[in-house]
């Protein structure tokens, strides 16, 4: 008896020990729709055509660094399937393309999708879905907001800090100045607007002469850069996209305007934006940055830049690597690589964003020294810090020292 008793006890151990072993494998294994043991499928929304056009290259510089990824063997033995659409920067258009991603497509999430109003305009979807709509490439405050909108985070320096570093900045050295201010009539547009606003504080109402919004419908704001002049402004704030950032610096120069410029990051790009509108137009304006930029000859032997070309000439060859994009889709594209690679066999998209929720200072090289990307439960804001630079020659020189979005305002 004994030893039957012994044989029950055994098979009841063995069985113990396939069904620990078996629960142990699934909760090793969590899959949301999307997942795979094989596949990661990420979706994409970029304006390829369309007035905002020029940031198309963002999404074609992840699609080949995901390319590269998956040919040295994924994401912990899984390749990323990256689904992009042309949403042409139309907010409705977007909401076509998300739901196309989400029900038909059936992604994990939504990555990098470009633009405030587009974002915007499916920001609600994503959340009742709960599909993660991660990174999303605009600074708009609205996206660090973790209580209302769970599903959501940005990924770059957001639009009111940035231009409340540039408020304190005139504060301090020109404090007698009158702005003249052309910013789009959206929520991207009104951001920027508000933190220059906040920035400037009691000064704000003496200091701004005239707020002059436009469209993206609008072929040329040459007209507007006419009408800011006759105000007699001194300063400049350019806040738009690039095709209408050229279009400003070069009616600046036709119309012999010489303010103090500045223009907003999203803009600063040497490929898309300075080069069309011509160098020799564009000389001490001043924006501010996270990321290396090409043209500056200080990264000539930095690994992260030798990193960075060394990708484009494999992998976008035809790829233009004076466009801030490409270093922009790069950086992110690691962020999010990062991210998954920390979720591990766990691809859930609660998982996603708590690992998105679980960034300590991280670094892709592509940043500027200094900064660093950070996120937490409560903190959406991933990256909070830049430095003032002013264009020279045929690039943008760094000056000062970095600055945190909290001690900009």
């Amino acid at each position: 008896m004994p030893a039957v008793t012994g044989k029950l006890a055994a098979a009841s151990l063995a069985l113990a020990l396939v069904a620990a072993s078996a629960s142990t494998a699934s909760a090793q294994k969590k899959y949301d729709t999307g997942a795979t043991d094989t596949e990661i499928k990420i979706g994409n929304i970029m304006p390829y055509s369309g007035p905002a056009s020029a940031y198309g290259i963002i999404g074609r510089t992840e699609a080949a660094y995901f390319k590269k990824i998956n040919e040295e063997g994924g994401i912990n033995g899984r390749k990323i399937n990256y689904i992009s659409y042309d949403d042409a920067y139309s907010p409705p258009k977007t909401v076509e393309q998300a739901r196309k991603l989400v029900e038909s497509d059936e992604v994990l999430f939504i990555f990098n999708s470009l633009g405030t109003p587009p974002n915007s305009a499916i920001q609600k979807y994503m959340n009742s879905k709960k599909v993660p709509q991660l990174f999303v490439a605009t600074g708009a405050t609205k996206w660090n907001d973790p209580q209302n909108f769970p599903w959501t985070m940005g990924w770059q320096p957001n639009y009111q800090s940035e231009t409340q570093i540039y408020a304190k900045w005139l504060l301090k050295n020109k404090p007698d100045a009158k702005i003249a201010v052309l910013y789009q009539n959206d929520d991207y547009g009104k951001d920027y607007l508000k933190g220059l606003k906040d920035g400037l504080g009691a000064k704000a109402a003496s200091m701004i002469v005239i707020e002059e919004s436009y469209e993206t419908s609008e072929p040329t704001i040459d007209n507007h850069i006419v009408k800011l002049k006759s105000t007699g402004a001194d300063v400049f704030m350019n806040i738009t996209t690039p095709k209408f950032a050229a279009q400003a610096i070069k009616k600046n120069s036709e119309i012999g305007w010489k303010p103090l410029h500045f223009l907003n990051n999203v803009s600063a790009s040497v490929g898309s934006v300075m080069k069309p509108a011509g160098f020799e137009n564009g000389q001490d304006i001043i924006s501010a940055d996270y990321l290396k930029d090409v043209s500056d000859p200080a990264w000539n032997n930095d690994a992260g830049m030798k990193e960075f070309l060394a990708f484009m000439t494999k992998y976008f060859p035809e790829g233009d690597k004076l466009d801030k994009g490409t270093i922009v889709g790069f950086a992110v594209a690691q962020t999010v690589v990062q991210v998954l690679k920390q979720c591990g066999d766990n691809l859930t998209r609660e998982n996603i964003m708590k690992e998105a929720a679980n960034l300590k200072n991280f670094r892709t090289e592509a940043l500027l020294p200094g900064i660093q990307i950070n996120t937490g439960p409560n903190d959406f804001a991933p990256i909070s810090q830049l430095q003032l630079e002013k264009f020279k020659g045929e690039r943008w020189e760094l000056f000062g020292d970095v600055i945190s979005a909290d001690a900009g305002g």
